[in-house]
Parts: structure tokens; sequence; C-alpha cells
């Protein structure tokens, strides 16, 4: 398992990280400790969370069930140190936290103390914001998303404001470092430009959606990225399950997400399964698992830190892993390039 840089922090993470989104729902606790076991047993040292988890469908009663779960994990076997631990900080309008409230100092030693106590931890190693106060291009938002409602100064004023927050913890020794998650460039070299003048956390990481999909962040992002040392933790690499194939045709197996959640988040579109089935074919001809080739082509994206994979069930898992054994050829890569011409922004 190759370790990747999490920004400047020093810290390394593994290519793979363990997302847990679906602990506490569709994942029971038993399940989910042995998921975390055999991921750190394969060389996963990352585990990515959030408050507002479970999900699929979030729901008052399930919120912080993951942590709780990760949390007591911890307890049992004593081994928080031995893995790189990541949650989240709702964004602005999450009802079942703080009744929507937006991000702010107000609210986040609040909200960092309460994700210690379910995670029965002293220290988060990344700590993120869900989804910006002001909106995101994120979740197909992009189709209709307008910034020109926008105030700058407000905007820029609770940057500072949760950066100086942020510092707080810092100095507590809460947090070691700080992410972003469903984040625009100019957002992102906002929050880096006052860090770096008022000496506050620097961002470590963008954690937005990303596979051969959803390939919004090769633009401007991926400049920002690369140029000042931000790692994209892609979330949904394999697009909600489509890029598996187990949807071609209709189908939806049973206990899947699909059966749960039937637009798959607004993935689900005339033209998905098109590209899912260019895809599919390069698989096939080069005799490539498409789980795995979708997977090993994260790893070939230089601004990737960690490609975050989520199993419902150990076999699933163990499946997952086996990814990354796997290289893809340069002529694998340019068929993949072709078909992402062919079939840009599916959804």
């Amino acid at each position: 398992m190759k370790m990747n840089p999490l920004g400047r922090t020093g810290i390394k993470v593994s290519e793979l990280c363990l997302g847990t989104m679906t602990f506490g729902t569709q994942t029971p606790q038993d399940e989910a400790h042995a998921q975390i076991d055999r991921a750190l047993a394969a060389g996963v040292n990352f585990v990515d969370t959030a408050e507002m988890y479970p999900v699929n469908p979030v729901s008052a009663e399930t919120i912080g069930d993951s942590e709780r779960i990760i949390g007591n994990w911890n307890e049992k076997t004593g081994r928080r140190s031995d893995y790189i631990l990541a949650t989240k900080h709702s964004g602005e309008g999450m009802k079942h936290a703080r009744d929507g409230a937006p991000i702010s100092s107000k609210t986040i030693a609040p909200a960092v103390e309460a994700s210690l106590k379910r995670l029965k931890t002293d220290y988060i190693d990344l700590y993120q914001f869900h989804w910006p106060n002001r909106g995101s291009y994120m979740f197909r938002q992009n189709w209709t998303y307008d910034p020109s409602g926008q105030n700058r100064e407000e905007v820029l004023a609770n940057m500072e404001d949760c950066l100086e927050a942020l510092q707080r913890e810092v100095e507590r020794g809460t947090i070691r470092a700080f992410g972003l998650s469903n984040e625009s460039a100019w957002g992102t070299a906002q929050w880096l430009r006052i860090a770096e003048t008022r000496g506050w956390p620097r961002v470590a990481s963008i954690q937005n959606e990303y596979s051969l999909l959803c390939r919004m962040y090769d633009t401007d992002l991926a400049e920002l990225s690369v140029n000042e040392d931000v790692g994209l933790m892609a979330f949904s690499p394999l697009g909600t399950g489509l890029l598996t194939g187990k949807y071609q045709d209709g189908a939806v197996p049973e206990g899947s997400r699909k059966s749960i959640n039937p637009e798959l988040g607004g993935r689900h579109s005339p033209r998905v399964y098109d590209a899912v089935a260019a895809y599919l074919e390069i698989a096939r001809r080069h005799a490539l698992d498409p789980v795995h080739m979708a997977l090993a082509w994260c790893r070939t994206r230089p601004f990737m830190a960690s490609a975050i994979f989520g199993a419902t069930h150990l076999p699933q898992l163990e499946h997952l892993l086996q990814s990354v054994d796997v290289e893809l050829s340069q002529e694998v890569l340019d068929e993949i390039n072709a078909a992402h011409r062919a079939h840009p922004m599916p959804y």
C-alpha cells in the first residue's frame, strides 16, 4: 500500500481510505469492526467519517452512529494510534445537526467535542468542513449553482472566524490538520490565502467527488492541488457502484444503494449507462476487473492523496483492496481518456 503526503502536514496516508458512511445502517457494528480490522491489516491507515453519518438515509435517529461505532472499536482495541482518523463538521442546512446552523466559531468547538466523545478519542487527525456555508457545485448542483448572490466580504469574514477557531483547537491538541470537502477552486484559494497570512491551519486536503464518471476536479482544482500541495480525497471513486456494472440493463441488486436510493443522488441518468458500458468494455478488452481499473486509475492522478472506498460487506472490501496490485498500461489510460471525451459529465 503506497503512502501519500497529506498536504504539508507531514502526515502520510494510504492511497486507499476506508469510508464509513454505511456504518450503522447497511453495515452493523460487528461487520464494521471487522472491516476496520481487515483494512488496517491490508495496509490502509486512513479512515474517514462524519458527524452526520450514516447516510442512505440520513436521519435524526442514526446521526452520529458511524462515529460511535468507530469509537467503540477504538475503545475495544486500544489501537487509536494505529491509523489516521478524519471526520467532518456539517455545513449550513443540516437540520439534524445544530438545527442547520452555518459553520462558525460558535459551532466548531462544540462540534469537535461531540465528535471526540463519540469517537472515544482525544484528537482528530483531519478535521474537515463537509460543505461550504455558501453552497457548492457538488452533488449535481453544478448545473444550476449561481454564485452571483454571494457577499464576498461576509464569506471571507466567516473564513477568518472559522480559521481562528480551528487554530484554538490545534493549540488545544484536539485536531492535527484541516481539510475541506465539496469545495471550489476559489474557495480553497481563499482558505489558503487567509491561513498563510494569519498563520492559522492550512488546508491539507479537499474531499470532492471524483471518478471516471465525474471529473470536474480535472481543471482548476487540479492545478490548485499540484501547486499548493492540497491533495484530493476522492469520494465515490466507483460512481456509487455504477462502475462495477451491477446496475446495467436496469438491474437493481437487493440491498444495493440503488435499492435504497433509486436516483443514486442524481447520478441515475439516460446517459450514464452508456458511459459505464464504455468503461466496462475497456476493462473486458484488457482482462481487467472494472472495480480494480477504476481505483487503479485514481492512483494515476497527480493530485490524488487517497481514494475513499465504502463496502457494505466484508467480501466487497476484500475485492476492493486487491486494486492496489493493478497497474494500468498507457494503452488503457489512452482508451479511458477517449471514453471520457465521448461521454463527458454523464450526470
